[in-house]
C-alpha cells in the first residue's frame, strides 16, 4: 500500500486518496472517471474489495495502479470505451464504471424543478431503467439542494456510501447513471447533511418500497402492461359529474375481509372486493391511502412514499389490476391523498438533507400538533410542485378517477389547532393559509386540466370555507365536490338519541337544507364515524337489538333521500356490531344474525333505486330538485320531501318517520292518482315489520302542506318510504 505521504501514481493526490476512502467527495465526475481533474485519459476507480484492477478496453486490457485504500489509476490514452475487471484473489468480476457516463437530465428539466413547475416530474427525479449512452442501467436522480454529498447505495455496492457519489446539478438536484442495475434492487440514499454525519433516505420519488417494516425504495419494472379499459376511460365523465348518481364505498384494504389470516392482495381484492361493490350497487370504491406508509395504525394517513403503491398487498401492476377490474364493472375508484402533513419517520422527507426542506423550520408553521407529524412548506416552488406532480401521477399512472383531499381544513388556516402565541400570521396579519390555498388551486387545475378527462377531486373540508367546488378562476378552490361534514354531525346526533326526546332535536335534521345546496356536497358516513370509541353505526342506535336496525334502516333510507351524493364505510352497510379495528378483518358473521342480512339487502336497493330515478340524483347540488312536504312535523319526528329531476323525470316523495310508533298521515303530493311504495325500509325483505300500504297509496285527497293533492298512508314506526307516481 501507497502511503498517504508518498507521491501517488498516475496524477492523483493523497488528499484525494484519503477524501476517497472517508467518503469526503462532493465532486466525483471531477475524481472519478477517465477524466481526473480535467485531465483527459487519466482514469480513477474505487472499489474497497478489490486488490487489482485493469480497464477492459476495444484495443486490449490497461492496467490500473493500486493508490490506496481501494483507490486505482491508470492512463486510457484516448480510449473512451471501458469496463473494469476488478479481482480480490480469488475471484475477478466486471462492470460498467458509472463514472464514464454524461447527465441524463437536460437542462429544461433543471428549469421547470426550479421553477416548480415540472408537470410531470417523476420521470425526472427517482429511479428510472433506461438504456443511456447505449448501455443499460437505471439512472436515479433527487433533490437535496443542501447536501453536501449525495450517494446511491444498496446491496449492488455493499450499502456503501463511498462507492456511488452522485453528480451535482442545478436546481439542488443530484443524479447519476448506474449501469448494469436491475429492477427490484433495493436503494437508499446517504445524504451528507450541511453539517454532521452522513445519513440514510428513502427515495421521495421512489414507485416501490420494500415491504414494511423494511423502508428501503426499489428499483421499479420500466413499464407496465397496457391498459385494457379505454371504454371506462372514455365514457366516465358521465359517471363522475355533479348530476352522476355517486353512491361510494369507502375501503381500508388491510381489513375489509382477510383470507387465511391476512389482508387480501389487490388482485384477490379486484375480484372479491370489486364483485362485491358492484353487487351492491355502488358506483364507486374509495380506497382509504395506498401511498405507502410505515405505521399500519395510520391507516396511510401518515405516507412516507407518496409516490409508490403501499407494498403490502402487491405491486404497482397489480394495483392497477385493482383499478383496471373495477373500470370493467363499471365503477369507478377514488383514493384518499394526503398532502397536509408527513410523518418524522427517520427514512421519510423529513429533515431530508440536514435541513427543514420540505417542510417548514418553525413548528408553528410546520408542525401538526394534532397528529405529530410535519407541514408541507407549499411556499416553496420545488415542494409545491413535489405535490402537484404527485396528484397528477396517481390520476395518469393509475387510471385513479378521483382524488379525496384529506384535511384540508388544516390546510387553510394557520391557527388550525393552535392556540395564541402558536402560530404564524399571513403577510395581512390573518389566518388564511395564502400557500395552501394557492397550491389546492393550482392541484385542482392541473388535475382537472392535465390529467385524462372525467376526474372529479373531493375535499373532506370541514368548515364554512367559502367556494371549495367553485372554480378556481371565479375564486374558488377549485374542488369538484366537497365532504358534508355539517350533515353528518347533526343527523348523528339526531338519531343518536332515544327518539322520545328526538322532537327537541328536529333542527339538526333539517338545518342542512339551508346551506345544502352552497357546494357540490358528498355525505358521509365515513370511518372517522365508527372508530376512538365513536362505536359501530349500529351502536349509535338507541333501543334493544331490533330496534336499532329500525334505526339505522330508517337513518339510511333518509340519507338516500337528501341531497348529495352518498358515501359508506365498510361495514356500515350490513351492521358491523363494533366499531372499526383496522388489524381485523370485517365482522361478517354478524350476516347471520337475524336483521343483518336485511340491512345490507336495503342497502343494495337503496342505490338500486338512486341509480334509476333521476330525481334523487341528477339534482343533488340544485336547489330547484328539492321542496319541502313538511319539515315542521316536530312532535311526530317526521320529516317529509321531495326530489324533483329535469322535465319529464317523475318526482319521488319521501317520508321517514323516527318514533317507534306507527301512524297513519295524510301526505300532500304534487300528482293525483296512484303512487307506488318503491321502497320501504320497514319491509319484510329487509328483516322489519312489513308494515306498509301494500305497495301504493292513491292520492285523491284535498290539497295538504302546499301541495295540491294528498293520500293518507301508513308511516311504519322507526321507516323512511319512497313514493313515485305511477304512469297514468
Amino acid at each position: 500500500m501507497v502511503s498517504a505521504s508518498s507521491p501517488l501514481l498516475r496524477g492523483i493526490s493523497s488528499d484525494d486518496v484519503t477524501a476517497i476512502a472517508e467518503g469526503r467527495i462532493t465532486d466525483p465526475f471531477a475524481v472519478f472517471g477517465p477524466r481526473h481533474r480535467g485531465r483527459a485519459g487519466l482514469l480513477v476507480a474505487f472499489d474497497p474489495h478489490a486488490v487489482s484492477m485493469e480497464a477492459i478496453t476495444p484495443s486490449g486490457p490497461v492496467p490500473l495502479a493500486p493508490q490506496g485504500h481501494g483507490v486505482f489509476a491508470g492512463d486510457l490514452g484516448r480510449r473512451r470505451k471501458y469496463r473494469l475487471a476488478a479481482s480480490d484473489g480469488t475471484r475477478r468480476w466486471e462492470y460498467d464504471d458509472a463514472y464514464r457516463f454524461g447527465p441524463v437530465l437536460g437542462d429544461l428539466d433543471l428549469h421547470l424543478i426550479a421553477e416548480g413547475t415540472h408537470r410531470r416530474l417523476w420521470q425526472a427525479l427517482g429511479a428510472h431503467s433506461m438504456n443511456h449512452e447505449e448501455t443499460p442501467g437505471v439512472h436515479v436522480a433527487v433533490w437535496a439542494p443542501n447536501a453536501r454529498r449525495v450517494s446511491v447505495v444498496g446491496g449492488f455496492n455493499g450499502w456503501d456510501g463511498r462507492r456511488h457519489p452522485m453528480r451535482r446539478r442545478g436546481a439542488g438536484v443530484w443524479e447519476i447513471f448506474l449501469p448494469g442495475l436491475q429492477p427490484g434492487e433495493a436503494y437508499k440514499y446517504e445524504i451528507a447533511p450541511p453539517e454532521g454525519a452522513p445519513f440514510l433516505k428513502a427515495d421521495p420519488l421512489a414507485r416501490l418500497t420494500e415491504l414494511p417494516p423494511a423502508t428501503a425504495s426499489r428499483i421499479p419494472d420500466p413499464g407496465h402492461r397496457p391498459w385494457g379499459d379505454d371504454a371506462w376511460m372514455q365514457t366516465r365523465a358521465a359517471r363522475n359529474n355533479r348530476d352522476a348518481p355517486i353512491s361510494i364505498y369507502e375501503v381500508h384494504l388491510g381489513s375489509w375481509r382477510h383470507r387465511d389470516g391476512r389482508a387480501l392482495t389487490y388482485r384477490e381484492a379486484a375480484v372479491e372486493l370489486v364483485d362485491y361493490v358492484h353487487d351492491m350497487g355502488f358506483t364507486h370504491l374509495e380506497l382509504m391511502p395506498i401511498a405507502e406508509y410505515p405505521f399500519g395504525g395510520s391507516w396511510g394517513y401518515q405516507p412516507t412514499g407518496m409516490y409508490a403503491p403501499t407494498s403490502r398487498y402487491g405491486s404497482p401492476d397489480d394495483f392497477r389490476a385493482l383499478v383496471e377490474a373495477a373500470h370493467a364493472k363499471g365503477l369507478g375508484v377514488l383514493m384518499d391523498w394526503v398532502p397536509a402533513h408527513f410523518p418524522n419517520d427517520a427514512h421519510g422527507v423529513a429533515h431530508f438533507d440536514g435541513t427543514a426542506l420540505y417542510e417548514h423550520a418553525d413548528p408553528r408553521e410546520g408542525f401538526h400538533p394534532d397528529w405529530n407529524t410535519h407541514i408541507y412548506n407549499l411556499g416553496r416552488n420545488e415542494v409545491r410542485n413535489f405535490l402537484t406532480a404527485n396528484a397528477l401521477y396517481w390520476l395518469e399512472d393509475f387510471h385513479l378517477d378521483g382524488l379525496r383531499v384529506d384535511a384540508v381544513a388544516s390546510m387553510l388556516y394557520r391557527d388550525y389547532s393552535r392556540g395564541p402565541g402558536a402560530w404564524i400570521p399571513n403577510k395581512d396579519g390573518g389566518r388564511e393559509n395564502y400557500e395552501s390555498i394557492a397550491f389546492l388551486r393550482e392541484m385542482n387545475t392541473l388535475a382537472y386540466g392535465e390529467a385524462p378527462p372525467g376526474l372529479m377531486t373531493v375535499a373532506e373540508e370541514s368548515t364554512a370555507w367559502p367556494g371549495v367546488t367553485q372554480p378556481a378562476h371565479l375564486g374558488g378552490l377549485g374542488f369538484g365536490f366537497k365532504w358534508n361534514m355539517g350533515w353528518m354531525n347533526d343527523t348523528l346526533r339526531f338519531v343518536e338519541h332515544d327518539p322520545i326526546h328526538r322532537r327537541h332535536h328536529h333542527d339538526l335534521m333539517t338545518f342542512g337544507l339551508v346551506y345544502g345546496f352552497s357546494e357540490n356536497y358528498v355525505l358521509p358516513i365515513s370511518h372517522d364515524e365508527v372508530v376512538h370509541g365513536k362505536g359501530s353505526m349500529l351502536e349509535k342506535m338507541p333501543g334493544d337489538p331490533a330496534a336499532k336496525l329500525a334505526n339505522l334502516r330508517a337513518y339510511y333510507g333518509f340519507m338516500w333521500g337528501h341531497p348529495g351524493k352518498k358515501l359508506l364505510f365498510m361495514g356500515c352497510e350490513f351492521g358491523q356490531g363494533h366499531e372499526w379495528n383496522h388489524d381485523q378483518a370485517l365482522d361478517w358473521g354478524v350476516l347471520g344474525i337475524e336483521g343483518h342480512a336485511g340491512l345490507q339487502r336495503l342497502v343494495r336497493d337503496l342505490n338500486t333505486l338512486y341509480r334509476a330515478e333521476p330525481a334523487l340524483h341528477a339534482r343533488d347540488a340544485d336547489p330547484g330538485g328539492f321542496t319541502w312536504i313538511d319539515r315542521e312535523a316536530r312532535a311526530e319526528s317526521l320529516f317529509s320531501w321531495l326530489r324533483l329531476g329535469h322535465d319529464g323525470q317523475p318526482p319521488v316523495a319521501i317520508i321517514a318517520n323516527f318514533t317507534p310508533v306507527e301512524r297513519r298521515w295524510r301526505l300532500g303530493l304534487p300528482r293525483p292518482g296512484r303512487w307506488r311504495e318503491a321502497l320501504n325500509t320497514d319491509a319484510g325483505l329487509y328483516d322489519g315489520g312489513n308494515r306498509g300500504n301494500l305497495g301504493a297509496v292513491l292520492a285523491d285527497g284535498p290539497a295538504t302542506a302546499g301541495q295540491p293533492h294528498s293520500a293518507e298512508i301508513t308511516l311504519p314506526p322507526l321507516s323512511t318510504l319512497f313514493l313515485i307516481p305511477e304512469e297514468s
